[in-house]
């Protein structure tokens, strides 16, 4: 029998214990630097998105027109914007981002800053607007919609002067103010060289580091558009992956260091293409790529439209490495998207609704071998509950862990998608895959960042047990979501 005094002296020490773990709740761990903005947050929730390459190039066989077609070239003949946004929203994709303007300066609505634009051409006799139909198109379809404005113009005689720069701003204020709300504006990193520009005929070289003066010109359009997300070769919101074959890097940083890099610079590809581990700045890739060899549409490539196998190849290239997907589907001149187009990206769609059909791993028994103060708001069972808010992480002195998701019977998987919690920053370093088989642990794959998601891609096999071991980490791994298929 208890005594009286122990008695007490053991529900003193519980009362202690509760009131302590009151005083001193489990917290959670302290960001690592730099985090995301909340519109990067929910520009990597849109995944992949659509280009669309559109101007007097369909018409001239071009892919960079020279700055001196005539405006009667643009003339398609059955245009049709509802069908572009039909197919594509179909396809997945969830905005498109529009070439306004390309380098040979032609303007898809009629800017009151230049003759060189819709308003002179023979199509619906000078009285149509591309940017509004499909501005329009996307704001009523759910789309998001974007804008591309070549910062180089070859046809502009004042190109290379400050007055062009006014010009360019002006022509910005137009589009945002008539045809928000604009989720993405693309900078393009082709600046300078031959061209037109008004007659002169000649090459022109500018500084694309100051030139334009950046930050002034974003700032103006951030006073339109809060919410804008930046694109270009440094950002400053997202950053070009390096190359236009559709992949980012197997090892894939959303960090990088934008004073080491800017618009033009040779050499920085591979920079770009992996992102920098102790980068200063959270700038995350984006993969641009065509359907087809070139960026607008030409009939001789109508046999060379990527396929579906190879379209869902960029995807887990792309998406698949944390980056987003921004695929370039050019209308032809009739100002539709070729059926050729048409069939790769519903097939497309296919394979990616086939092969992520059902996650295997949902709402699944998972065991941790360590979680931060063995608290529940931190346990293994986190990564499978389908709560992007709820993540597993360890204590902050451990680097490490083991997850173990329990299938429930032998089923075959071939992908394992991860996702860390990276509002408290990208902190995985390397990762490994092994399946429960024969009764013991067989590696399957390893790897090396995670960042928003990660999709492996496994040779098909059949286990009971999935273990996913963060192997190095910058700090405490956050791991928010687990799906097995």
């Amino acid at each position: 029998m208890i005594k009286p005094y122990l008695l007490v002296l053991v529900l003193f020490s519980v009362f202690q214990l509760f009131a302590t773990q009151k005083e001193n709740p489990v917290t959670q761990p302290a960001p690592v630097f730099p985090v995301p903005t909340e519109r990067q947050l929910a520009w990597h929730e849109m995944e992949q998105y659509a280009f669309i390459h559109f101007t007097t190039n369909t018409f001239t066989g071009k892919e960079w027109g020279f700055g001196d077609e005539s405006e009667e070239v643009f003339n398609p003949s059955a245009i049709d914007v509802n069908q572009w946004v039909k197919v594509i929203k179909a396809a997945g994709l969830k905005a498109i981002v529009l070439t306004c303007k390309h380098h040979d300066g032609f303007c898809l609505w009629p800017s009151k800053y230049t003759e060189h634009s819709v308003k002179n051409s023979k199509w619906k006799g000078g009285n149509g607007n591309v940017v509004k139909e499909v501005a329009d198109a996307c704001h009523k379809n759910g789309l998001k919609f974007g804008v591309y404005l070549s910062p180089w113009d070859r046809n502009r005689t004042d190109y290379g002067s400050p007055s062009y720069v006014e010009y360019y701003r002006n022509q910005l204020k137009e589009l945002f103010t008539a045809y928000g709300p604009v989720f993405e504006m693309w900078f393009d990193g082709a600046n300078g060289g031959d061209g037109y520009y008004g007659g002169a005929r000649e090459k022109r070289k500018i500084n694309a580091a100051s030139y334009y003066d950046w930050p002034a010109t974003q700032n103006m359009v951030r006073k339109m558009e809060p919410n804008i997300i930046f694109f270009s070769d440094a950002g400053p919101d997202i950053r070009w992956c390096g190359n236009e074959g559709g992949h980012a890097g197997e090892t894939n940083w959303s960090t990088i260091s934008t004073d080491s890099i800017y618009a033009g610079k040779s050499g920085i590809e591979n920079l770009l293409n992996s992102g920098q581990e102790e980068g200063k700045n959270y700038v995350p890739a984006e993969v641009d790529v065509s359907i087809r060899p070139g960026w607008f549409y030409h009939s001789e490539e109508d046999t060379k439209v990527k396929t579906p196998e190879k379209l869902f190849e960029i995807y887990l290239a792309s998406v698949g490495r944390g980056s987003n997907l921004i695929l370039n589907i050019p209308p032809d001149r009739r100002g539709i998207l070729h059926e050729n187009d048409v069939k790769a990206l519903l097939g497309w769609r296919k394979l990616i609704n086939e092969a992520f059909k059902t996650n295997l791993a949902s709402n699944a028994k998972v065991q941790a071998d360590s979680y931060r103060g063995n608290s529940k708001q931190f346990a293994a069972i986190n990564v499978t509950d389908g709560n992007k808010e709820s993540y597993w992480t360890t204590n902050d002195n451990v680097t490490t862990g083991n997850l173990i998701i329990d299938l429930g019977s032998v089923k075959q998987i071939k992908y394992v998608t991860l996702q860390e919690y990276i509002k408290l920053g990208q902190r995985v370093k390397n990762f490994t895959i092994s399946v429960w088989k024969n009764n013991r642990w067989e590696e399957v794959s390893k790897g090396s960042t995670i960042g928003y998601k990660r999709i492996v891609r496994l040779e098909p096999t059949k286990c009971e047990k999935v273990r996913v071991q963060i192997t190095a980490s910058k700090a405490s791994p956050l791991i928010s979501n687990i799906e097995i298929y």
